[in-house]
């Protein structure tokens, strides 16, 4: 295995437009538009809100993380590491594992009933939808399939990923957004309450739920701070491509948000079902009935290349760290296809007990809202680990060349890092409060399974840490693996 290189030294070059529509394309899921649909013109604020508090810190402070290390493997276990010490940056790169883990059965939901609504009789397509059986059989279906599919190599998933993207978001979200103005200029009947002010009723704490699942909305983003060496005059393009990423992403976000909330009802919006539902109504509205099954085929197949991009992404990146000694030799194995077989594995047995719990939740929608709520709050962890290293290794690493580097003090470094996590942490409480819009069973439960579930995860990397053996140690990764600078 070759040491990665600089991003720096690659003489391609991204423009500012192309990597503000990469971030775009990162970032931009039409699955949740549905919860914060419930909130009316107030969804505005929530989605403005957690760009400035959330998604430009994330991005900014990302950005000067990723060029400090451009050359060294590891990603937030590196950066998170040379601040606090392996064992804490072990915990980040896990919990950016696990949670993806645990978010595929949320967006594997979205992908069941996108394929219940292909039919043509929607009170027939809701009730299959509602379906626990129905749902779980095509989560697991879905899944498992995806996973056989990487364990023969990812040579083509790219190409899916970026047809998928395009099919299955790009376009079904500009086509909501066309049919929302459509609707309102041909004079068809707005179900949004227009009374509603634009400033949230901050007084009542569990309405706040739904919106900061926001922050999960904008995850991810991090992720495009690999390509800062990539931009002409970093400095100064990066950032206007992020601002610029950033207001495409909230724009699509809002505009989505009230071409929902438009056609259906806040008393009607369903979690799961009310983004096809507002489809249906839509084409229904101007009589292209027969267009309903293309979208959910569309939404569908945006969800499978979404899940098969994720399935090796995350687990690429703890195999890799793992190879450094800090994972057992049974989870380093890979197949002939050099796939990290062995983590696909139980990453797939995690998932499937997880889509097991739709036994004890009262409902599809629950369910989908539960494990929401708990990859919200490890993300969020992650989060507030790395704002947190962006800020400590000011000072622990101050000498250390930055190609990009955020104001030329620390001021701007302690803004965007205390602001992100401010706001990590805000969306952390908040994501403990069972929602007052959905119906989540029994309140002991829904405690359990977040406090329990935080509490399990976030101490499985601290055993696996503490129980780490020479023998783990893979030469010739860990040889590639470059020590921190305090092992120095």
């Amino acid at each position: 295995m070759e040491q990665k290189k600089s991003t720096s030294s690659t003489g391609f070059k991204l423009s500012v437009m192309t990597l503000a529509i990469m971030n775009v394309t990162a970032v931009v899921s039409l699955r949740g538009l549905a919860a914060e649909a419930e909130y009316g013109l107030s969804s505005a604020f929530y989605y403005l809100f957690a760009a400035i508090v959330f998604l430009i810190p994330t991005a900014m402070v990302a950005a000067e993380l990723a060029a400090m290390f451009s050359d060294k493997q590891g990603g937030v276990f590196r950066w998170v590491g040379e601040a606090f010490g392996a064992r804490a940056g072990f915990l980040a790169i896990f919990l950016q594992w696990i949670q993806s883990t645990i978010w595929y059965p949320t967006v594997l939901t979205f992908g069941a009933v996108s394929i219940a609504f292909i039919g043509m009789n929607q009170q027939h397509d809701m009730a299959l939808a509602s379906n626990k059986i129905f749902t779980l059989c095509i989560v697991l279906a879905i899944y498992w399939v995806a996973t056989f599919v990487a364990l023969k190599g990812l040579s083509w998933v790219g190409k899916i990923s970026k047809w998928g993207g395009m099919i299955g978001t790009i376009i079904p979200a500009g086509l909501l957004i066309v049919l929302g103005i459509i609707y309102l200029a041909t004079g068809g009947q707005n179900q949004m309450n227009m009374h509603q002010s634009f400033f949230p009723d901050l007084k009542h704490f569990d309405n706040l739920v739904l919106a900061s699942s926001i922050f999960l909305f904008y995850a991810g983003m991090e992720m495009m701070g690999i390509h800062v060496m990539e931009v002409n005059n970093p400095s100064r393009n990066y950032p206007r491509a992020i601002i610029i990423g950033a207001l495409m992403t909230v724009t699509i976000f809002i505009l989505g948000t009230f071409s929902l909330g438009l056609i259906i009802p806040a008393n009607e919006i369903n979690l799961t079902q009310s983004l096809l539902i507002g489809f249906d109504r839509y084409f229904e509205y101007i009589h292209l009935s027969w267009a309903k099954p293309i979208i959910a085929v569309a939404l569908m197949f945006g969800v499978l290349a979404g899940v098969l991009t994720w399935v090796a992404g995350p687990s690429l990146g703890i195999f890799t760290v793992g190879r450094a000694g800090y994972l057992p030799p049974f989870f380093q194995r890979t197949n002939a296809n050099g796939v990290q077989r062995n983590i696909l594995l139980v990453q797939g047995v995690i998932v499937t007990c997880l889509a097991l719990l739709f036994v004890v939740m009262p409902s599809v929608q629950s369910f989908y809202q539960i494990l929401s709520q708990l990859t919200v709050l490890l993300y969020l962890i992650m989060y507030m680990l790395m704002f947190s290293a962006g800020i400590t290794l000011r000072y622990k690493m101050k000498s250390t060349p930055r190609p990009f580097r955020l104001g030329k003090g620390n001021m701007l470094m302690w803004m965007l890092g205390l602001l992100g996590f401010c706001g990590a942490l805000l969306a952390f409480v908040l994501s403990f409060v069972p929602p007052a819009q959905i119906a989540t069973g029994s309140k002991t439960v829904w405690y359990s399974v977040l406090i329990i579930g935080c509490i399990v995860v976030v101490t499985i990397p601290f055993v696996i840490y503490a129980m780490r053996k020479p023998s783990w140690r893979n030469a010739e990764a860990a040889q590639d693996f470059a020590p921190f600078h305090w092992e120095k």
